[in-house]
């Protein structure tokens, strides 16, 4: 390639790298948050769904993109509601409730989504922050989502509340040792509720992202996912919000070398390297996830979900 094509390939990186990972970001976040208690919720994926349908649904009909975002965020948090309370019934599978959220919500969407499928909703304006820059393909890939900035801002929250915080040591306390927060006192059913429905609510503002920003219509293979990878990626995050940021950017990169190859004319092994974020998502797991051991960083109530 010649020095203006490996400008175009590494500008189309960085800018898949930005619209891609912010629904990466969001639900990563939100799980951080759900196994930071002790709970896993697999139903991120419905959850994501349903909230990118929610968000959709709610711009179209009221013309403003934010309430589609608000609506998105509710119905991320109505969905994980569902799952922390089913989950905190005696003799509940925090799995399998997962994977039945995970196809009510996708079924849910698909049944009042179809009639979203051709209408066109207003979008989540851009930040232009590469107006500096003489070259195109630079000014295209720093068209940011304007949700970005609150997704970094929410990682630097969470962090600053699970280090800093009576909630955040609470939340850390559910996590790891559930009889310690009981004989506190505390209801760890409570904790974890909110923290899910918290969680579900963070994930939904990713659904917005989807639908209201990149790609920007509604279908039903919008999430190609990426609710699932999410729980690989807090896994590669340490349960770290502040490494969800990195992890979001590193699945969103990866998720865009196809296009930007595309970008610069090559089109061989273009499905290939779609397949990417999966095949980092199975790595990941085949390394950190080994029988009789659990993850650093793991919260330890995670082990012993059942």
């Amino acid at each position: 390639m010649t020095a203006e094509q490996w400008m175009t390939f590494a500008a189309a990186i960085l800018g898949g790298a930005l619209r891609v990972g912010v629904p990466f970001l969001f639900v990563s976040l939100g799980e951080c948050l759900t196994e930071k208690s002790g709970r896993i919720n697999l139903g991120l994926e419905g959850v994501l769904v349903f909230s990118a349908m929610s968000a959709f649904g709610g711009a179209y009909w009221s013309g403003s993109p934010w309430i589609g975002v608000l609506c998105g965020a509710c119905a991320g948090a109505l969905l994980a509601a569902l799952h922390g309370v089913l989950c905190s019934l005696p003799r509940v599978n925090d799995v399998a409730t997962g994977i039945a959220l995970m196809l009510l919500g996708t079924g849910l969407a698909f049944y009042f989504g179809k009639a979203l499928m051709q209408p066109q909703a207003p979008q989540i304006p851009a930040l232009a922050l590469g107006d500096w820059s003489e070259s195109s393909a630079v000014r295209s890939a720093l068209k940011v989502n304007a949700l970005l900035p609150v997704g970094l801002l929410l990682a630097l929250a969470l962090a600053w509340i699970f280090a800093r915080t009576r909630v955040g040591l609470l939340v850390r306390m559910a996590g790891d040792s559930a009889n310690a927060a009981r004989a506190l006192g505390y209801s760890v059913s409570r904790i974890r509720i909110a923290a899910t429905t918290m969680g579900g609510a963070i994930s939904g503002l990713g659904g917005a992202s989807l639908t209201l920003f990149y790609p920007g219509s509604w279908n039903e293979g919008i999430s190609s996912g990426q609710g699932l990878i999410a729980v690989a990626l807090v896994i590669f995050a340490r349960w770290s919000p502040l490494r969800c940021i990195t992890a979001a950017a590193l699945f969103g990169g990866a998720g865009a070398i196809g296009p930007a190859l595309q970008s610069v004319g090559i089109n061989g092994g273009y499905h290939l390297f779609n397949t990417l974020p999966y095949a980092l998502t199975l790595l990941i797991l085949v390394l950190t996830c080994r029988p009789g051991s659990a993850a650093a960083g793991s919260p330890g109530e995670l082990s012993s979900t059942n």
